[in-house]
């Protein structure tokens, strides 16, 4: 696990349905919809996030064909000091060909020995140096650690995954939706990610945001009140580690959204352990996002609403119970994180993908599969202009699009995580939120609800659901950051 050090400041502002055989067009199939679940207006009557961890776009899909992706990446020179603590120094601006790796952390020259396996700066500072202004070069300037503390990254972020390691993603992104100009809200690590994408925006006034993580764990209302506090940018562009609000927090999320016209719901993640129960607990569950929502956390919801195990969504499916919109964090090894160095997410993904592939929920669903955050990995697209005052745009990230009412393809259109809660909100009538939501392109543009429904095909694993079902919790945060 790695353990976060950080610096103190004062604290300041405190998801027409084609049925199964022998049901009406638009209408869906017996125990489909849970009860006092409003219907789609699509042919979508469920939409399921999946959100892994920490991958840029180059870094998993550079050579798919068709797609914007790359192998050389863009690297400014390194000071005499950085130059002496790398084992590639590069004294003057130039290219640097990304090293293929395994999702192993295996490929490296062996030079690279005490780097391999190390987190990457993933904070708005660290995003602010890999951006350099949209020249797209400062990747080797940035820091090992989750929050840039460690030595100088040197060229360690420049790299791509072998893709038979990742051929689960493949084989989707072959068959259904590759978006390739995905772009996350934030330039900005995963507690925002994560909290933009149930809420479109961490805006607390009309000049501050949430930036960056909160201090310790849990990230959110069952956290230590008297240590736990959160980052904020202003207005102004001031980053205030750590000067916020403790994060349990009032503002509105497509919950409200959607229990306002009745719309089923569910967050699967983890369990969160609050720190009075367990004190030395560095993470477990700090990707459940409601858990930072005042509203959610202190209501009858964060029984019903949110799970203690994303296994949890196997079940339900079983039952017939999978609610119209849902969100899945995965176990930690599971998550594709790049310093777990573990090989078992894109088996993870494959495995909720065939539960609803080989369930009767497959004509009535939307599976969309993000990474969260660049994690500090090369990429060499530019976010779009205009910048806004929260940190946004951030960085590339992966996208895919699983569904029967998709046509094999690369969408280039620019979206954001505010695109998929855009859909949603289109999809049952919502209205929105207001915020990334709104000023987003939406992910209904990838369908083609004209089309009749495609058969499903299972997407093969190195790993069965079975592994997942009997796999241990890690206990620990999938990210730090």
């Amino acid at each position: 696990m790695r353990r976060l050090h950080y610096t103190f400041v004062a604290t300041g502002l405190a998801a027409a349905v084609v049925a199964c055989s022998g049901s009406p067009a638009g209408t869906p199939p017996v125990g489909t919809l849970p009860i006092g679940s409003a219907s789609g207006s699509t042919k979508i009557q469920h939409v399921v996030i999946v959100v892994q961890e920490n991958r840029s776009f180059d870094n998993f899909f550079a050579t798919f064909p068709g797609a914007d992706g790359t192998t050389v990446g863009k690297a400014a020179a390194m000071s005499t000091s950085q130059q002496s603590n790398c084992p590639v120094p590069v004294p003057e601006a130039t290219t640097i060909p990304l090293t293929k790796v395994s999702l192993l952390g295996k490929g490296f020259p062996s030079s690279f020995g005490p780097q391999i396996g190390q987190d990457l700066d993933h904070l708005y500072s660290g995003f602010n140096i890999d951006w350099d202004t949209g020249l797209m070069d400062g990747f080797d300037l940035e820091k090992l650690g989750a929050n840039g503390d460690g030595g100088p990254a040197c060229t360690y972020p420049y790299q791509y995954v072998n893709p038979t390691d990742i051929a689960p993603y493949w084989d989707m992104a072959k068959q259904y939706v590759l978006a390739d100009h995905t772009f996350q809200t934030q330039g900005s690590g995963s507690f925002t990610a994560h909290q933009d994408l149930i809420a479109g925006g961490t805006d607390l006034s009309e000049s501050e945001a949430l930036i960056d993580t909160p201090s310790f764990f849990p990230w959110g209302c069952d956290g230590n009140p008297q240590k736990l506090v959160s980052a904020i940018i202003t207005r102004a562009g001031d980053v205030k580690q750590y000067g916020g609000p403790f994060p349990c927090l009032t503002y509105t999320t497509l919950r409200d959204l959607l229990d306002a016209k009745s719309v089923s719901w569910k967050y699967y993640a983890v369990k969160v352990y609050p720190y009075t129960n367990c004190p030395k607990c560095e993470g477990p569950g700090i990707w459940s996002a409601f858990d930072a929502i005042k509203a959610v956390r202190y209501s009858s919801e964060w029984t019903t609403n949110v799970s203690h195990t994303p296994n949890d969504f196997f079940t339900d499916i079983s039952k017939n119970q999978l609610p119209a919109v849902s969100w899945i964090t995965p176990n930690g090894p599971n998550s594709d994180h790049p310093g777990d160095l573990s090989d078992t997410g894109p088996s993870w993904v494959a495995s909720l993908v065939n539960a609803v592939g080989e369930s009767s929920y497959w004509n009535s669903t939307a599976i969309v599969i993000l990474w969260d955050d660049w994690g500090g990995l090369y990429d060499h697209v530019s976010p779009p202009t205009p910048r806004n005052w929260e940190g946004g745009p951030g960085f590339r990230i992966p996208m895919l699009v699983v569904s029967p009412y998709v046509k094999p393809h690369v969408d280039h259109t620019v979206y954001e995580f505010g695109s998929i809660l855009h859909f949603i909100e289109d999809n049952w009538n919502l209205g929105s939120l207001g915020r990334n939501d709104k000023a987003s392109a939406s992910i209904g543009n990838a369908f083609d609800f004209n089309m009749a429904p495609r058969p499903f095909k299972k997407i093969a694993a190195k790993y069965s659901r079975n592994f997942f079902l009997h796999q241990k919790p890690s206990n620990e945060a999938p990210d730090t950051e």
